[in-house]
């Protein structure tokens, strides 16, 4: 055996250096030579036009991996593309480059529900995020939240008119809630709608920034609701609010998708400016939203959140900022405080049990800490014991590929401190 070994191991290791050097010849043939031609295959819906705006190779200039490799995350991040890659096909002086797209459905149903204490919401509708395979979005929604508080949005946006780095959007809503409102140690109940037309504009400075400027003139209507909590509540019968706000936002995205996997960071600094014209009065409002997100491993993907945001110091049972369950705290139920600043953390860690073809299953494990300023307080008020909320818990996803971003969520989560506080959440959608 030795003796054969000292034989064939010299042809074994020429043969393999050969094959080596080969493919390392062929891998620098190829990066030597011009690009002579760009094409897509496999899009249906997508605009080819629209799809050339997110790739950096040209016709004409030297292949490079690298900038192969940032063309399909790129490609791979618009929200129709579940999947991209590429391929070179080597010519005797030159390599065409096709991008092979895997296109998921954009136009959604909206059947979507959720429920914690006190509160249950229904939505129907539908949503399209590549309307005319150019990247617009539109979605036509109804809700029903509340015992029967109706309400509902028609919103547009417009990516890269016409080829170029800017784009629109306009809303037109009308939202209803029951509210509760704190004043002083009365809890009560008022019938909230909002109705509202707003209109904004942004400019991509590139793939990752963008800076967006708008305003909404809306009209608040609070009408003292017939379920209290206490007879002859506090607070008055009708308040009706005509507001005009302005607002401006620098967002920087640097996440990457693979699938229903996330990876990469998330910023946005956005600054509000809010005119009462019933009695001449300001408010302003900066907000901070960071995410992050990792993978660990195959199978795990690890998410942090963080909500931070600063308000003016209004003592008014009006205050902008929640503690609620849909929006921040999974169990702490509904719209349970308010405030005039946060800061809030939200960490979940999402395994995959199950990736098919078509389904995946994830289960999820989380926390969200964080505490609010309650309105008219100090700012040190944040760090007052009570104030701080901590919850725990599980839940699950339930993922259908075919669609962009079709998840079922549910959630369970305990109070820390006080485990008989707790609740389900149920939704669509990751949580962030």
């Amino acid at each position: 055996m030795w003796k054969l070994y000292k034989l064939f191991s010299p042809i074994f290791l020429t043969i393999v250096l050969c094959a080596t050097s080969t493919l390392d010849l062929y891998s620098q043939n190829t990066l030597a030579k011009k690009i002579s031609s760009i094409s897509f295959h496999g899009i249906e819906k997508n605009n080819e036009t629209y799809l050339r705006q997110f790739i950096e190779a040209k016709v004409g200039i030297f292949v490079s991996d690298s900038l192969l490799l940032e063309d399909v995350q790129r490609l791979k991040n618009i929200p129709s593309v579940g999947y991209a890659y590429y391929e070179l096909i080597n010519k005797e002086s030159s390599v065409q480059i096709v991008y092979n797209i895997e296109e998921v459905k954009t136009l959604v149903p909206v059947v979507n529900f959720g429920r914690v204490k006190n509160n249950t919401w229904i939505q129907l509708g539908f949503y399209e995020s590549n309307l005319g395979g150019k990247g617009s979005f539109l979605s036509l929604i109804y809700q029903n939240r509340d015992r029967g508080q109706h309400g509902g949005q028609l919103f547009y946006r417009a990516e890269r008119i016409r080829g170029s780095k800017w784009g629109i959007s306009a809303t037109l809503n009308k939202a209803a809630s029951l509210e509760p409102l704190y004043f002083d140690a009365e809890t009560v109940n008022y019938e909230y709608s909002n109705y509202e037309l707003g209109f904004t504009t942004f400019k991509q400075f590139d793939f990752r920034h963008q800076l967006e400027v708008g305003g909404t003139y809306f009209i608040e209507r609070f009408r003292k609701s017939d379920t209290q909590f206490f007879e002859n509540p506090t607070g008055p019968n009708l308040l009706r609010l005509p507001k005009y706000l302005s607002k401006i936002e620098l967002t920087g995205n640097y996440l990457n998708y693979h699938y229903f996997y996330l990876y990469g960071a998330y910023w946005q600094l956005a600054y509000q400016n809010v005119y009462t014209i019933s009695d001449q009065t300001w408010f302003q409002n900066l907000q901070f939203t960071g995410k992050y997100f990792t993978r660990i491993g195959k199978d795990g993907n690890l998410a942090f959140r963080l909500l931070a945001g600063l308000g003016t110091n209004n003592d008014s049972p009006f205050a902008p900022y929640v503690i609620d369950s849909h929006v921040n705290f999974r169990g702490v139920g509904n719209r349970t405080a308010r405030g005039t600043a946060q800061f809030i953390i939200n960490t979940e860690y999402r395994l995959t049990l199950l990736d098919e073809e078509k389904w995946a299953l994830q289960i999820v494990t989380f926390l969200d800490i964080g505490t609010l300023r309650s309105p008219g307080e100090p700012l040190k008020n944040v760090l007052v014991q009570s104030q701080i909320q901590n919850y725990f818990g599980s839940g699950f996803r339930l993922i259908y590929k075919e669609f962009y971003g079709a998840v079922l969520r549910v959630d369970y989560g305990l109070n820390i401190q006080d485990i008989t506080q707790a609740g389900a959440v149920i939704g669509f959608g990751q949580y962030f």
